[in-house]
């Protein structure tokens, strides 16, 4: 790993981003149809982040905490949904509309959503806005599902924001079909913070899919985008179209659309969406983009071409080509946000847009959280979100012996993720976290015996057994030989990594 590369060390920033028009140009040419219908946005002419919260110390509090999740616990799960934003709206309406009293930028995609939103949240905190930022899943609070200025909420805030809601809830509750589920209630109370607060912007994640997230309540001034790839087929689609599809739902009349990079047939159905509602269209590889990055320590210092202009040795504490993009997602949603691009022609001040990137953190993300040897956390839990990680990783450390542990969710597509991860894995470590979502351990290790080998596959079905003999397997070369740990398959088996690991 290098240090940070002196401006001299730059390379060429309009070249390599005419190299990246190039590349897009070449896609199907049945976009240019959708496309010329649809404007797009053409420049003319930080917030420190709280660690992930641990549980309250006061056991009072803790307490209270805990009744409350217990209640939430009660309601339908994040997997078990019936599509309607009916009962949430209801909700809504008797709390006064609280999501109308903020504009907002909503995230949907496949991968990077929870990144993007902490770089976004980063980036207006920097520009002294006051932020509520909503997103799911949480790897070791719910707490943390719900942020102001940066900072999950407190658990006090927390316990009150659901006390406060809690009639409401109840009085929907009884004039539907089913009751408010677990995501739901968080999404009302998510909505209400931010009013109560106040909030200056709202920036949120959907939970699932689009159209008929409980998210999609908002009518949001910026849609973004990530890549989509095939995740939760069985609920959205079984092709990136149809996935796309149900994603383009919070695509708003008159919105502004910032498109990461996308499959050419996704991409085709955002486009008309956007050309159906007459939303302006910011394209990753035309209107903006990564123009060079370069791996720095701690993370990769990066040239970021905006909507209005270039914005170079932007550093980024994170690591992975896929980060990158994440940040020029985010950069150009903000800068979409102020009307860089349409209101104004002028770019974002260089400094501030520096020091809100050098201050983004993305807990469970690439996170480093050990020594000796290293143990990196990383949430991957299908096989795009596993095939960037596995890059990152090659890029951003020397291992000369990598151990991976895996826990994953027995609804993903669990070969693929290990199949993404077979290159660089010397052995693995197959587990379960504690949900009932889980992959049993044993069915787990029988599809990592068929990728891997069953020489390199152990199975560990307890959490802690597993990261102390990936730990024991790493230290076999040596403590100056290169091995390292890496915790993969899944948001929750890296939360519970991170507490059995003493962080948080």
């Amino acid at each position: 790993m290098s240090d940070l590369p002196h401006e001299n060390d730059q390379p060429d920033p309009l070249e390599g981003f005419d190299e990246l028009i190039e590349a897009e140009t070449t896609r199907d040419p049945d976009l240019a149809v959708i496309e010329a219908g649809s404007r797009t946005l053409r420049t003319q002419g930080g917030q420190p982040y709280a660690d992930v919260p641990a549980r309250p110390e006061d056991p009072e509090l803790d307490r209270a905490l805990r009744e409350v999740e217990a209640e939430l616990a009660t309601r339908w799960g994040e997997t078990k949904l019936e599509p309607s934003i009916g009962r949430i709206a209801a909700l809504l309406d008797v709390l006064g509309e609280p999501q109308r009293s903020y504009p907002s930028i909503h995230i949907t995609g496949t991968n990077g959503k929870t990144s993007t939103a902490r770089m976004i949240e980063a980036l207006l905190g920097a520009f002294e806005l006051r932020t509520g930022r909503y997103t799911s899943p949480h790897v070791q609070s719910i707490t943390e599902r719900i942020s102001l200025d940066g900072a999950p909420v407190s658990a006090e805030r927390f316990i009150e924001t659901y006390q406060d809601i809690k009639p409401y809830i109840e009085m929907v509750d009884a004039q539907q079909e089913h009751r408010l589920s677990f995501f739901e209630v968080l999404t009302g109370m998510a909505y209400a913070a931010f009013a109560d607060a106040p909030v200056d912007v709202a920036v949120v994640e959907v939970g699932m899919g689009g159209s008929w997230d409980a998210t999609n309540v908002i009518d949001a001034d910026v849609a973004v985008i990530t890549p989509i790839d095939l995740d939760h087929t069985d609920r959205l689609g079984e092709t990136t179209a149809e996935i796309a599809g149900e994603k383009s739902g919070i695509i708003k009349q008159g919105a502004t659309v910032i498109l990461a990079q996308q499959p050419v047939d996704a991409a085709q159905v955002l486009l008309k969406k956007a050309v159906e509602v007459d939303a302006t269209v910011a394209r990753e590889g035309l209107e903006f983009g990564v123009v060079a990055r370069e791996v720095a320590i701690g993370g990769q210092l990066l040239t970021l071409r905006g909507l209005g202009g270039e914005y170079p040795e932007v550093y980024l504490p994170l690591h992975g080509a896929h980060q990158a993009h994440n940040a020029a997602v985010a950069l150009a949603a903000v800068e979409a946000f102020f009307g860089v691009g349409a209101q104004r022609a002028e770019p974002l001040d260089i400094e501030v847009v520096r020091r809100a990137f050098a201050a983004v953190s993305s807990p469970g993300r690439m996170e480093v959280v050990r020594r000796s040897p290293t143990v990196v956390l990383d949430a991957a839990h299908n096989p795009a979100g596993a095939a960037a990680t596995a890059e990152a990783v090659q890029e951003a450390f020397d291992f000369t012996r990598l151990i991976g542990v895996v826990g994953a969710s027995g609804d993903k597509n669990v070969r693929g993720l290990l199949e993404a991860f077979e290159p660089i894995f010397a052995e693995v470590v197959v587990t379960q976290n504690s949900t009932a979502r889980a992959m049993d351990a044993d069915e787990l290790a029988a599809l990592a015996v068929e990728v891997f080998g069953e020489e390199r596959v152990q199975v560990e079905p307890r959490l802690p057994d597993a990261l102390e003999a990936a730990i024991t397997l790493a230290e076999e070369e040596g403590e100056f030989a290169g091995g390292g740990v890496l915790v993969t398959g899944s948001v929750i088996t890296v939360g519970e990594a991170r507490l059995l690991l003493g962080k948080g």
